[in-house]
């Protein structure tokens, strides 16, 4: 099966990603498939960053790493089968450098039903669907 899959989290909305993280840890599970959590924050802008507190990147850092060990620790799996990794910038380009830097076989996400706003500027699963370095299963959310 798969050795290493890698799972998108947006922290502010684990949930969105629950279908996925249970799939990966069936997967952990049955077959000793490691978890590669993954959250992406969005860089900001230099005019936009120089309005906001000190410190505001590595708080967001911090807090979405948080989140994500959280998640870890929830799931039922063998430990040592979930790593946890925060990476910024825009979220279909980060996930798909990061399977290959981790050399994933395998991204595991979900997504939300398309909306004529897809069709014209696409979504972050279809770029990863489309650019990825391994395969991709896209689960379809809500």
């Amino acid at each position: 099966m798969f050795k290493k899959v890698l799972v998108p989290v947006d922290p502010a909305e684990p949930e969105f990603a629950k279908e996925a993280l249970q799939k990966a840890a069936q997967f952990a599970r049955d077959y000793g498939t490691k978890i590669h959590l993954l959250a992406v924050c969005p860089e900001v802008q230099s005019f936009v960053a120089s309005q906001l507190p000190e410190g505001w990147q590595e708080r967001e850092i911090s807090e979405s790493t948080a989140v994500l060990e959280g998640i870890g620790k929830e799931l039922d799996v063998p430990e040592g089968a979930v790593d946890c990794y925060v990476r910024m910038g825009v979220v279909y380009n980060e996930v798909i450098e990061e399977a290959g830097k981790a050399d994933c076989d395998l991204v595991l996400m979900t997504s939300h039903k398309p909306g004529l706003s897809t069709y014209f500027i696409g979504s972050n699963a279809a770029h990863i669907v489309r650019h990825a370095p391994c395969s991709v299963l896209v689960l379809r959310g809500g």
